[in-house]
């Protein structure tokens, strides 16, 4: 079903959610008037903001409950008679991909454009990742061709997400969305090998500032007295994000300046728990085995402070980012990231000219109303 809307502003579903990502985007339209609804399960733990809950209850009986409320009940009106629907994961319900791929050709048939907002691991990922002439030299899951430390740990994690049914359904919504829009360099390369350069755009991660509370220009960073460190992770994925490295460097760190330095780690706290305690930090690290920042540096950069994470020069040219390349690049070797970690907070100076830079950054290229622009216009051109 391909809608036709009557004004010049179509209605959109934001369906599921990632770290924050389409509640974002969701501010930033409903701020320009848009008629806009997003649901989600609240991203697990982080348990962040949704307009309507589609959370899954444990069990199977949780699954059939559901699936008949997508199928047949409120969840199949309020997923109905839009003109664009951009779902956060080929997987956008915790459902079997038998159940998802009958609720995804009820989108189709219900809705205008389906598109998909490429914020997390799919196949095509993953096909690019294998693929002889991969553009990435590394990634959670290979090391210059090489199984990574998370695959190594698990390596039954690579089959589960290769089952013939989940790539043969994730295969077919591929081959049925009408485009594609990417959170993460990493995402989009993967996107491109699959759909074509034609169906996918680039729109980052965006950041709300408003909803961080910090529109207005923060002050200037404090470091009269320790410099603080700061690591939120996620305890179910530490190998995957590489915080077991940034935790050992942090703790060497803080072991080797003791008068200078404190180290504060929190784990799997609910979003908007976790911004508050984002916010009194200098220094925050994030993640090993990305080419690019996310949603956690991305947010400590608009309050103004500095980011260990990734931060490849691909990246950089790919966004056009100039010469303001404030983002510490994170070493995937621990003594390494030591070395980098204990040159930074021996250099206040640079502390202070980073956390600017950082800020600058953050609003040329992941302000939320900026990265809902290039959604409007990826979603507009393909509709």
């Amino acid at each position: 079903m391909k809608t036709i809307f009557n004004d010049s502003r179509p209605r959109v579903l934001l369906l599921g959610d990632y770290s924050n990502c389409h509640r974002s985007l969701y501010l930033a339209l409903k701020r320009r008037g848009w008629d806009v609804t997003q649901m989600s399960a609240g991203s697990s733990w982080m348990n962040v903001d949704r307009e309507i809950d589609i959370s899954r209850s444990p069990g199977k009986i949780g699954g059939l409950k559901l699936y008949v409320r997508a199928r047949y009940g409120d969840l199949a009106r309020q997923m109905s008679g839009y003109d664009i629907v951009a779902i956060h994961d080929l997987n956008f319900l915790q459902l079997k991909p038998v159940r998802l791929r009958e609720l995804f050709d009820k989108l189709k048939r219900g809705n205008g454009s389906i598109f998909y907002t490429a914020m997390s691991t799919d196949i095509a990922f993953l096909d690019m990742l294998e693929a002889k002439d991969s553009p990435l030299r590394y990634s959670e899951w290979f090391i210059e061709g090489r199984p990574s430390p998370m695959y190594l740990a698990d390596p039954s994690a690579w089959d589960r997400w290769h089952q013939r049914d989940l790539v043969n359904y994730q295969r077919y919504a591929l081959d049925n969305i009408d485009g594609a829009v990417s959170a993460l360099y990493e995402y989009h390369l993967g996107m491109e090998r699959a759909l074509g350069a034609d169906r996918v755009f680039y729109g980052g991660i965006p950041i709300d500032l408003e909803a961080l509370g910090v529109k207005e220009t923060p002050v200037s960073p404090d470091l009269t007295g320790k410099v603080k460190l700061f690591l939120g992770r996620d305890r179910y994925r530490v190998l995957q994000k590489g915080s077991d490295l940034l935790l050992e460097a942090a703790r060497r760190v803080t072991e080797a300046r003791p008068r200078d330095v404190e180290f504060k780690l929190v784990e799997n706290l609910p979003f908007n728990e976790f911004k508050t305690m984002l916010n009194d930090s200098h220094i925050v690290l994030d993640q090993v085995y990305s080419y690019t920042p996310a949603t956690t540096a991305l947010m400590a950069m608009a309050m103004g402070h500095v980011t260990v994470s990734g931060a490849e020069p691909e990246y950089y040219d790919f966004i056009g980012a100039g010469d303001n390349r404030p983002i510490v690049n994170a070493p995937l070797d621990v003594d390494e990231l030591t070395r980098v970690l204990l040159a930074l907070v021996d250099d206040r100076d640079r502390i202070a000219h980073t956390s600017r830079r950082s800020r600058e950054f953050l609003l040329k290229h992941n302000a939320s109303d900026l990265v809902a622009d290039r959604f409007i216009h990826a979603w507009m051109s393909k509709i």
